[in-house]
């Protein structure tokens, strides 16, 4: 059993910032590598960003680039998300996922990934 928990999301007015957490329990796992994906109202679940754990590389949504900041500790099993510059376009729940294989393949994609936690509300007004 793996579980992944997400944590800092919240209401904030554009402009603002918010810091996201996701850190991974359970079954001792071989992770390759953790990212965010996001849904809103309506809209089908996109990529936000990803990061690698050997070296740490990032790779992010055209949408989110020079805003949004992604980070992990590999010895917690835990990725953040740093949002700044928040827009009313960024509303949406955010889920982590969290990726076993090894090769860097299909990584902005969902199928890419094997665990999955419950969203956290990201909510930014204008």
């Amino acid at each position: 059993q793996v579980q992944l928990v997400e944590s800092g999301g919240g209401l904030v007015q554009a402009g603002g910032s918010l810091r996201l957490s996701c850190a991974a329990s359970g079954r001792p796992l071989t992770t390759t590598g953790m990212g965010w994906f996001r849904q809103a109202p309506g809209k089908e679940r996109e990529f936000v960003a990803t990061i690698s754990w050997g070296p740490g590389t990032p790779y992010y949504a055209d949408s989110v680039k020079g805003r949004f900041t992604i980070s992990r500790d590999n010895a917690k099993n835990t990725v953040y998300l740093q949002m700044n510059s928040l827009k009313p376009e960024d509303t949406a729940v955010y889920y982590c996922a969290l990726r076993t294989d090894v090769r860097v393949i299909a990584i902005r994609s969902r199928s890419a990934y094997d665990y999955w936690g419950q969203g956290t509300q990201v909510t930014v007004s204008s």
